[in-house]
């Protein structure tokens, strides 16, 4: 089984014919676009919409696989110059859409009849939630003009800071003692010191990082300042009352759902503050969990997979759901789709990408064997099985937004962990419970603590730009207000706003809630399932299919739920709640006085 992935399906090479004459075919398209539709004179409508979307259709298949090539290579090698050459080119080529798709939003304005025209061809039928979605879109438009010098501006505005503040926190080298031995640690590899065995690395390793983000707290503090100044003036620009109705419409989320979810997530904080409280106790905490032990381990597992025998227990566990699941992983091991190992160069973490023209996704993982490595590949191989459900869509209808993003690989992530609480000790079950629920405290708790953050930043900054002691302040209150007595107030985190890029993305703020919802559509998803839903697996395929050309709210009615009802919410919220209360039944003895 090969531990790289295989990129040749896209392209052989940069220097590659392949790659070479769709560089300049991919200039060349872009040109004609431009050129062709000006949507001054159109005598047939529909058969000038329809020459647009095939012509763009072409366009944007190799364009995904340019960017594809380009991006996956330079992920799984971050020193390959000729790679980073080719993310800047292509970025740079991307803004040249903006001309011809303002254009064609523009042109839909003018129609009196749109619904009446797409019924006049299956091609338009097939793309009427995109077209629709596209005049909906124009609503918000600036002039012609004002929408490419925007494109134009923020090259060297908000996406000029957002790559500041990855630089800085990239490039920022931190010294401290580990264990006896002087280490000079990048960001990244500090911050992993959070899962450290040892309780006095843990502890100066957040000391370390206070402090060596005073360094660049003043320049990444303007970057937080501009963005978010240029989105505030943007939204009202477009007509948007807020930067978070913007960031919903954009996630086709409806604001009662996302209402109805956050209060829910609201109140469900006691019990994941009891979980806190209990992980605190038992690394000898008396005044709720320091920010520093919130990955602490609290007990040792024997758990260990090869590489071999975790893709082994995710495709016979995946098979208890469905053999086509079970056959979708085998597919992905035997096609050489995954990078697997941890090596010097390659991003951290882990994602799945999808490659739409080659009907294939592409998963990078850095696996060192523990079940939290499983359960985190089990969570990529759904999204690549989201990918693909939605494979039978043109290249066009291919994209579903964030809140649905994750709902199959949450779905997928907890049938490897339920079945694998039915299978371990006592003690891996402790392990395995509480490293899950830690990350879903971060995908509820801590989410809370960024929305309301982010909130917050947005109404100050209305007024004026922000101090760095400011935009801590508001930090610290939302951690107080989404953490409550779970966390020690004496041992927050004032910084988390500096090393999240997510905040520095202009083109989607309040990045954090689609991932509470993902959590916990994919939550009830699940107990819709063991409860036996009728005909389950077909009715999740199409449901997934639905992702690309439905909103969230019409996409989850398919399956009977209503995300506008904050029930549905507490109910999946619930399952959580369960898993904490088992937590803490498991972990009784090991808190210190308790024994």
């Amino acid at each position: 089984m090969e531990l790289r992935w295989d990129l040749t399906p896209l392209y052989p090479s940069f220097t590659s014919d392949a790659f070479q004459n769709d560089l300049q075919t991919v200039t060349a398209e872009l040109a004609a676009l431009k050129e062709r539709y000006t949507w001054s004179h159109v005598p047939d409508p529909a058969a000038e919409m329809t020459s647009y979307l095939l012509d763009l259709s072409a366009l944007t298949s190799r364009m995904v696989l340019l960017q594809g090539y380009a991006g996956l290579t330079f992920q799984a090698d971050t020193t390959n110059e000729t790679a980073i050459r080719y993310v800047d080119q292509l970025d740079m080529l991307m803004t040249e859409l903006t001309e011809p798709t303002v254009k064609f939003r523009r042109y839909l304005t003018t129609l009196r009849d749109l619904e009446g025209l797409l019924n006049t061809s299956p091609f338009l039928m097939e793309h009427s939630f995109l077209i629709k979605d596209q005049l909906e879109k124009a609503s918000y438009m600036l002039s012609d003009r004002e929408e490419v010098l925007l494109a134009l501006l923020q090259t060297t505005g908000s996406s000029a800071w957002s790559i500041l503040q990855s630089k800085l926190t990239a490039g920022l080298m931190i010294t401290l003692d580990v264990e006896g031995e002087q280490k000079t640690l990048p960001l990244s590899m500090l911050r992993n010191l959070a899962k450290h065995e040892s309780a006095e690395v843990r502890k100066s390793a957040y000391i370390a990082e206070l402090k060596a983000y005073e360094s660049i707290d003043e320049a990444i503090a303007s970057a937080l300042n501009s963005i978010k100044g240029e989105v505030l003036t943007v939204a009202k620009l477009r007509g948007y009352p807020s930067p978070l109705a913007q960031s919903a419409a954009t996630a086709r989320l409806d604001m009662d759902s996302l209402n109805a979810m956050i209060s829910a997530m609201r109140d469900k904080l006691p019990a994941f503050r009891k979980y806190l409280r209990r992980k605190g106790e038992i690394l000898g905490h008396q005044n709720g969990l320091p920010f520093y032990d919130l990955f602490a381990p609290v007990t040792t597992s024997s758990l260990k997979f090869t590489w071999e025998e975790g893709a082994a227990f995710i495709t016979r566990h995946f098979g208890s759901y469905s053999q086509e699941l079970a056959d979708y992983a085998m597919q992905v091991f035997a096609g050489s789709w995954v990078d697997v190992l941890p090596r010097k160069g390659k991003v951290g973490g882990a994602f799945c990408a999808s490659v739409h023209p080659i009907k294939e996704s592409r998963i990078l993982m850095n696996y060192t064997g523990s079940f939290s490595d499983v359960s985190t590949l089990a969570h990529e191989l759904g999204h690549g099985y989201h990918n693909a459900q939605v494979f039978c869509e043109s290249v066009l209808n291919s994209d579903y937004p964030m809140p649905v993003a994750e709902t199959a690989s949450i779905f997928c992530e907890t049938i490897v962990i339920d079945a694998a609480l039915k299978e371990v000790t006592d003690q891996d079950k402790v392990d395995i419970l509480e490293k899950s629920l830690a990350g879903h405290t971060q995908l509820i708790v801590d989410i809370l603590s960024r929305f309301i953050f982010e909130t917050n930043v947005f109404e100050a900054r209305r007024e004026a730009p922000l101090s760095v002691s400011q935009v801590k302040t508001l930090m610290l209150a939302a951690q107080q207000e989404a953490y409550g007595d779970g966390l020690d107030e004496n041992a927050l985190h004032p910084y988390m706003w500096l090393c999240k890029s997510h905040y520095y993305s202009a083109g989607f703020n309040f990045y954090n809630y689609p991932y509470a919802f993902g959590l916990l559509f994919g939550k009830g998803l699940y107990a819709q399932y063991l409860d036996g839903h009728t005909n389950f697996h077909a009715a999740y395929n199409q449901l997934l299919n639905n992702t690309t050309r439905m909103p969230a709210k019409e996409v989850a009615a398919t399956m009977n739920i209503d995300t506008t009802a904050k029930d549905f919410w507490l109910k999946s919220l619930g399952i959580i709640e369960r898993d904490i209360e088992e937590f803490l039944r498991l972990t009784e003895h090991l808190v210190p006085g308790k024994a």
